[in-house]
């Protein structure tokens, strides 16, 4: 995707956020590569769904602005937690879009210690795969990049405890994208206790079936298949 192209999918994605409840305020960022040493993300302060393109800000890969700045984001800094958004594209080079967010939901269940695999969800399975729960860790802060850091290479969405959700891909559409998936399986799992909890088995083999298709996709991480059947052992 282009640099001008970039900018307007961006914009969009902060609107969805902004729309559908899984941002407030100022809160979240997005970022995209553009190529090997830039990225294109949002600045820091503003709120995302109501950015324009021309406010949108390039960095390098060490987090230092390398655009030329204008009237309209001379005034503006790179999200507070870039350091984040970097780690992803170090540790993935398959990665060309970044997310953070604050889905309610999804953060609740971190709170309440409620793992998003505890409902075989095909759809989870097969878009998402296995999505860790991190330890809480100061927002923008080192130790949160590290955790980053340590499980971005095995995972294609990251909840972090009462914070927010981190998703990725290899573009930035999809990267949001991602970040509804995991919204909308966390609301599932919400209604599902709300309603006494799971009542009814799901086939084991099944879970195979579910791995392949993720394979089939391009979406199986490296060692990814184990985790989930190891995950998923005691579901029938």
């Amino acid at each position: 995707m282009n640099e001008a192209a970039a900018r307007e999918q961006i914009c969009l994605i902060g609107q969805m956020m902004h729309r559908n409840g899984l941002i407030d305020g100022a809160s979240g960022n997005i970022s995209a590569r553009l190529d090997s040493e830039r990225i294109l993300t949002t600045p820091s302060g503003l709120a995302k769904g109501f950015m324009t393109p021309d406010q949108l800000i390039i960095i390098d890969m060490t987090g230092k602005r390398v655009d030329t700045p204008t009237p309209i984001n001379g005034d503006l800094r790179p999200t507070s937690e870039v350091l984040m958004h970097l780690a992803c594209y170090r540790e993935r080079a398959d990665v060309n879009g970044v997310v953070h967010a604050h889905p309610p939901t999804a953060i609740a269940l971190t709170i309440a210690g409620v793992e998003l695999s505890e409902l075989p969800l095909p759809e989870v399975i097969i878009l998402l795969g296995i999505v860790p729960t991190l330890p809480y860790a100061t927002p923008a802060s080192e130790d949160n990049q590290r955790a980053v850091e340590t499980a971005i290479p095995h995972a294609d969405a990251l909840l972090l405890a009462y914070h927010g959700s981190l998703t990725v891909a290899g573009d930035v559409w999809d990267a949001y994208l991602r970040l509804e998936n995991l919204e909308h399986a966390a609301q599932i799992i919400l209604k599902t206790r709300q309603l006494g909890g799971r009542r009814t088995s799901f086939p084991i083999e099944q879970i195979d079936k579910l791995i392949s298709i993720r394979e089939k996709l391009g979406r199986l991480r490296p060692g990814e298949a184990e985790r989930i059947r190891r995950v998923y052992a005691g579901v029938g």
